[in-house]
């Protein structure tokens, strides 16, 4: 997906990527780093004004930083992964004949440039689990386990020309407080503290795949990591289902009682299972508000009073004290370029 729809907007806390800056930052001088992030549009280091990161910013560092430091995995690995590895990759993947192969090819190739770790590819009870096996104690590093991970589910999706469904996914480290940012990436149960870390598929899903020409190869590449990264799927959880309703209706009409009606479900049943996602409708809506009137800011296209607006609130200063509550900081914080009232 090209296009950044305010609708599709979603964000991810600072914090989800801080292990990935970390391991950038030694990769380039001071002045560079600094430039990186500046012409990602990404706060500087020390500024704390802004804690949510949007995807369009992930993704614009990945495509600066991957080319800039000559490592497509930016040092999230001990070796670096020079440049066309992942052209190389898909080249492999893409001449399999079903998606069991496939995966069988992605492990294969992996275990060729990994020096700390070793995928094992496994079926059992009708699952086919992908595990990335450290080769000796190695702590892992929480947004390259991550990446790989989703570079796995988004190569299958890519084959299939469709989102394929995905059983669940485990990392070996503990559940960091920015947990909730997982389900933003990944369509399924998200599970910490494993053995190791994992992705699993249904093996009824793994079916023969659909051909994909060079010039497809070469659309995946320049998009990377947009193609692959973020998930469109919003039935593995009631929460990502609740904010595909919110997105595709009015704010007048988004409340807990019409959402469970699209869902067939009552009003109780379906707070029940917010719960047990650890969420709420009101949370849900919140987070949505938050991220579309992120997208709108950095977006520099409307004015504060139009956001409210757009977002269902009565005025701009009840929209300026929600945004504050959901950031910690002013709308103003998050603005790219001056239009409008702030």
């Amino acid at each position: 997906m090209n296009e950044k729809s305010p609708n599709l907007f979603s964000t991810v806390s600072s914090d989800f990527i801080a292990d990935w800056l970390s391991a950038l930052e030694p990769l380039c001088t001071v002045s560079h780093f600094g430039s990186l992030l500046e012409r990602s549009e990404l706060p500087l280091a020390g500024d704390t004004r802004q804690d949510r990161v949007t995807l369009d910013q992930i993704v614009d560092l990945y495509q600066l930083a991957a080319v800039e430091t000559g490592d497509e995995m930016m040092g999230l690995w001990s070796r670096p992964i020079r440049p066309r590895a992942l052209q190389h990759l898909l080249t492999s993947v893409r001449e399999a004949t079903s998606l069991s192969s496939a995966l069988y090819r992605f492990s294969t190739f992996w275990n060729l440039l990994l020096d700390d770790y070793q995928f094992k590819l496994t079926e059992a009870d009708q699952a086919v689990e992908l595990a990335l096996m450290p080769v000796h104690e190695v702590e892992a590093q929480r947004f390259g386990h991550m990446l790989i991970l989703k570079l796995a589910h988004g190569l299958m999706s890519w084959l299939a020309r469709g989102e394929v469904p995905v059983k669940a996914v485990g990392f070996s480290f503990d559940r960091p407080v920015f947990d909730e940012d997982y389900s933003v990436i990944f369509p399924a149960p998200v599970y910490f503290a494993q053995p190791a870390s994992f992705i699993s598929f249904d093996a009824s899903v793994l079916g023969p795949i659909h051909a994909r020409q060079t010039s497809d190869l070469d659309l995946f590449l320049e998009n990377a990591p947009r193609d692959w990264i973020f998930t469109r799927s919003s039935e593995h959880t009631q929460s990502l289902r609740v904010r595909s309703f919110l997105t595709k209706t009015g704010w007048d009409h988004a409340n807990l009682s019409a959402a469970a009606k699209a869902m067939n479900m009552t009003p109780r049943t379906l707070m029940r299972r917010l719960e047990s996602d650890g969420t709420s409708f009101q949370a849900i809506k919140d987070a949505l508000r938050r991220d579309i009137a992120i997208g709108h800011l950095q977006a520099g296209r409307k004015s504060v009073e139009a956001i409210a607006q757009d977002l269902g609130f009565s005025s701009s200063a009840s929209f300026h004290k929600a945004f504050q509550r959901w950031t910690g900081a002013a709308p103003s914080a998050y603005r790219r370029s001056p239009i409008g009232s702030r």
